[in-house]
């Protein structure tokens, strides 16, 4: 088992809806792989969800209530990890989502609000994991950007979010490796997952195939797959990089 003995917390390990999404595929594959997780989302009852399926699988797990826009739930998320299980070891960052308007006619607050939920809520739960890590020996943290930051999306928020992300990403791994912190991206591309189950149409099916040279949507489980990886001892000498799980569509 790679995360034998270890701690993780995945924020938005809940779905939207029924199926697989990124947050929730990791923390079940975390757990599958040894790891104790600690299931947080807005939504308790998607949270409590993926560690029921956790459970019936013989590993061990919690759900946990935040809103991590908000410092005192993220610094409650882990402050209630390590009073749970000791310690703090991995930390996947999966809060995210598309929304606002296209191009320019977006609302200042719908802006703030993307940015907000997209990259403050990384910035403000890492500046309360990254302390444990450092009293634990280090640690790995990964950061679910996406491969809109690359390329000329039309929601300008989220593509901007993103591309923060990234950026936000490769200061943590500059500035924490002298710690023993690893700090990492996976940037999916077009993914069948929850979040995009209302635009999923024979349209958006047929544009995928011509666009992603492996013909196909993603899954949540492929997007956890590059997570583990990163977050294992295995990756114990990569930091500060995204890798791109998109089917072949950043060499398009």
């Amino acid at each position: 088992m790679r995360l034998q003995g270890k701690v993780a917390i995945v924020a938005g390990a809940g779905s939207r809806g029924p199926g697989m999404g990124n947050g929730k595929a990791t923390a079940i594959l975390f757990a599958r792989e040894g790891a104790k997780v600690v299931a947080a989302d807005l939504n308790l009852d998607a949270a409590q969800e993926t560690v029921a399926i956790i459970e019936s699988e013989g590993g061990e797990a919690m759900a946990y209530r935040a809103d991590v826009t908000k410092e005192p739930d993220a610094k409650g998320l882990v402050e209630a990890t390590v009073s749970k299980y000791g310690k703090l070891d991995i930390l996947f960052n999966n809060v995210g989502s598309a929304w606002g308007g296209i191009g320019l006619d977006i609302s200042g607050d719908d802006w703030d609000g993307t940015m907000t939920l997209n990259l403050k809520s990384i910035l403000l739960v890492c500046k309360y994991a990254v302390p444990r890590m450092i009293e634990n020996g280090g640690g790995a943290i990964v950061n679910n950007a996406s491969m809109a930051a690359f390329y000329a999306h039309p929601m300008y928020a989220y593509s901007t979010s993103k591309a923060g992300v990234v950026a936000l990403t490769k200061c943590l791994a500059g500035t924490l490796a002298r710690h023993n912190i690893r700090a990492n991206c996976v940037a999916p591309g077009f993914m069948d997952t929850p979040m995009v189950a209302s635009i999923m149409n024979e349209e958006r099916i047929r544009g995928v195939e011509a666009r992603v040279p492996l013909r196909r949507h993603g899954t949540g489980e492929e997007t956890a797959a590059t997570v583990l990886f990163l977050a294992s001892d295995e990756a114990s000498y990569i930091t500060g990089q995204t890798i791109c799980v998109d089917g072949g569509l950043s060499v398009r």
